[in-house]
């Protein structure tokens, strides 16, 4: 939107400031001017606010007035406390940042390709594609450190690209539709506390139902006259009954990997445990049980490395450029953006307006939106955030004659140079 000038009546240009989760590179959503970030997809995340606030709606309309009278009115205060509990660990699990590693800069990159590079002719008979893994030390172990494709970086210890999120998150735990978020280095105490407080409130809530039952039960002699009386207070136990299992045994499985200093993935891909032969030692554990839990659950937390507030500089601007495609939505948004000699952005985008779509210099667009059924299509539609297509995507638009023909070749050369680097990714991941 122009504004009107005073003192000469001509329309000035918009200066609003572009912040950087406005070109941010990842697949997150952002809110409130990107104070808080989430996953893509947080569809899971609200069923899961319904499930637990629908289920204590339930229990402190029909329940906690009979319990309150019957037995102790400090009932409703507990369920009440630990519902809040829940909900803002849940909260703060799915608005906070987990740990999302920046990606390398245009110069960066460059800098990593040359590092790696081989002497060696791509159309030499003996080539072989260069390393893509570092070793480093860490407690006198020796740990390898995976170059990621899409962030151009090798990833830190206990790092990983989460694929839905299109992040490398920093000791990388696993994707949570639940929560709707990764869960990561700054938000996994936040998770653990959303688990194991919910596990006590679903406990609670179960046993105050329970024996809401049982009183009426002593008193009316019959089942069916029971049901009738208290409906509610039976679909409460029943889904209590089905999922207190679940969450009780994800806090206990949790608290193992507190207890032990793991992760999720780790103790999946069995890391520090004798699955793939001989057993290694955790190098990040402190030692002791109680020395790993207080430092997860309380040590300090590590601030956020990607400045989402920030502004978008002329640098920055440059930077994205270099790394958008002609198919990534931001390069719609960046191409129309003109910065001014005063450093201001004179023409921004405005993402996240009506209908989802960007609006550059009050002309609205939809966003590209990435269709997974057809990789080597972007599509425009209407949605409330930006998506992009995966790297590793378009290893599918390769053509089936040009791999027939790299196979048929007597060195083994590539047909074509544009394919080297989808082959080469497809190798090593």
């Amino acid at each position: 939107m122009n504004l009107l000038c005073c003192c000469c009546g001509k329309m000035a240009p918009n200066t609003r400031i572009t912040r950087k989760w406005e070109l941010f590179a990842g697949r997150n959503k952002f809110y409130c001017d990107g104070l808080l970030m989430s996953a893509p997809h947080t569809g899971v995340f609200y069923l899961t606010c319904i499930l637990i606030t629908g289920t204590s709606a339930l229990f402190f309309a029909f329940d906690c007035p009979f319990l309150a009278t019957r037995i102790n009115p400090v009932i409703p205060i507990v369920g009440a406390v630990l519902y809040f509990f829940t909900m803002s660990s849940l909260l703060r699990t799915t608005f906070t940042d987990p740990g999302v590693i920046p990606r390398a800069s245009h110069d960066e990159a460059a800098y990593i390709e040359k590092q790696i590079e081989v002497p060696n002719s791509l159309n030499s008979p003996t080539y072989r594609p260069p390393p893509r893994t570092k070793e480093v030390l860490v407690k006198g172990q020796t740990v390898k450190l995976k170059y990621c494709f899409t962030c151009k970086i090798f990833r830190p210890p206990r790092a990983s690209h989460c694929s839905l999120c299109d992040n490398c998150v920093d000791r990388f735990d696993h994707h949570c539709p639940w929560v709707g978020n990764c869960v990561g280095k700054r938000n996994y105490r936040f998770f653990y506390l959303f688990l194991v407080s919910l596990a006590f409130l679903a406990v609670f809530i179960f046993s105050c139902s329970v024996t809401h039952l049982v009183l009426l039960m002593k008193a009316e002699q019959e089942v069916f006259e029971v049901i009738k009386k208290a409906p509610f207070t039976v679909i409460v136990v029943f889904i209590c009954f089905f999922s207190i299992w679940s969450v009780i045994g994800l806090a206990g499985f949790h608290t193992y990997l507190t207890t032990s200093d793991q992760t999720t993935n780790e103790d999946l891909k069995g890391s520090f445990s004798s699955k793939g032969g001989q057993r290694s030692i955790n190098p990040y554990s402190r030692g002791n049980i109680c020395l790993n839990f207080c430092h997860i659950l309380c040590g300090p937390m590590t601030p956020s490395l990607i400045d989402r507030r920030g502004m978008a500089t002329d640098e920055f601007i440059l930077q994205m450029q270099q790394h958008s495609s002609p198919r990534h939505p931001l390069s719609d948004v960046m191409s129309a953006t003109h910065v001014g000699t005063s450093g201001m952005i004179t023409s921004q985008p405005v993402i996240g307006g009506a209908g989802g779509g960007i609006s550059i210099g009050g002309n609205h667009k939809k966003p590209r939106i990435y269709d997974d059924s057809n990789p080597s299509s972007a599509t425009l539609a209407g949605s409330n955030g930006i998506y992009r297509p995966r790297s590793y995507d378009n290893l599918q638009n390769v053509n089936r004659f040009d791999i027939c023909a790299m196979k048929k070749s007597k060195n083994g050369c590539l047909p074509s140079c544009s394919l080297q680097p989808f082959i080469h990714t497809y190798k090593l991941s």
